[in-house]
């Protein structure tokens, strides 16, 4: 299959138009990762408990609680695919279909992770495994903007100061931060540009550090949706603890409701 940058962007152009309530929504979890960050903690991050639950887990309980996902994929270490059957009865994963073997890049591990996907799926929402303190009201939400563009991402605004220095450390600008922004995912882009995104980056050796960097790369344009900062990724043991903090806000707050 063989996609041109003028061909995606004709894709593109097709599929402007009022968008409708919901669509076909299909999730697809990245897990794995090997966690080489995390130092030695005797498992992958995406295995490591988090008050009783593993981080991967908890991600994937996000996307089967939000009401607009329809199927969940995941891209685990091959062999970690056998405990992905006994999280599917555990927690009753109504919504799970399929765990696939990862890929040596992120590209690699979305690009298989696609072919598992329904036919019927029309927008893609790929996920971090290790954002385990994603919620589904942040995926809803980044997907009603994708919705209506075409592509969105889960983001954070800047607070802090932002500052370009060169090599040796020296400040060379000052960036307006109101226009810097922190993405992370989901990031949910429509199935059939994605798809043509993939392959023609795959042909053309484009590689990208997130997956809205595929559309970029072919003129798309992605709508940030901004979901505040507690969305982290699991990457060092400091975020262990950040993320319990975190998730112990919430049901301190449901539990005063």
């Amino acid at each position: 299959m063989s996609f041109s940058v003028s061909a995606v962007a004709d894709l593109i152009r097709s599929i402007a138009g009022k968008p409708k309530k919901n669509y076909y929504t299909s999730a697809i979890v990245l897990a794995g990762g090997s966690g080489t960050r995390m130092g030695d903690v005797g498992t992958t991050k995406q295995m490591l408990d988090i008050d009783g639950i593993p981080v991967v887990v908890r991600s994937i309980l996000a996307f089967e609680s939000c009401p607009i996902i329809d199927e969940i994929i995941v891209a685990a270490k091959k062999e970690e695919i056998p405990l992905y059957e006994e999280f599917r009865q555990k927690y009753r994963l109504s919504k799970f279909r399929a765990v696939v073997p990862g890929g040596d890049t992120r590209q690699a591990s979305v690009f298989s992770a696609l072919k598992a996907v329904s036919d019927k799926s029309e927008f893609v929402a790929i996920h971090d495994g290790a954002r385990c303190c994603i919620t589904p009201e942040m995926i809803e939400m980044t997907a009603r903007s994708a919705y209506s563009c075409g592509a969105a991402a889960a983001a954070a605004r800047v607070s802090d100061t932002v500052k370009v220095a060169d090599k040796n450390g020296y400040v060379t600008d000052t960036i307006d931060r109101d226009t810097v922004w922190l993405v992370s995912t989901p990031q949910i882009i429509r199935t059939d540009v994605y798809r043509a995104c993939a392959y023609s980056a795959r042909e053309k050796g484009i590689a990208a550090t997130d997956d809205c960097g595929l559309l970029e790369a072919h003129g798309f344009n992605i709508k940030l949706c901004d979901v505040g900062k507690d969305n982290i990724k699991i990457t060092e043991k400091a975020d262990i603890a950040a993320a319990r903090a975190i998730l112990k806000k919430r049901s301190e707050a449901e539990e005063c409701e």
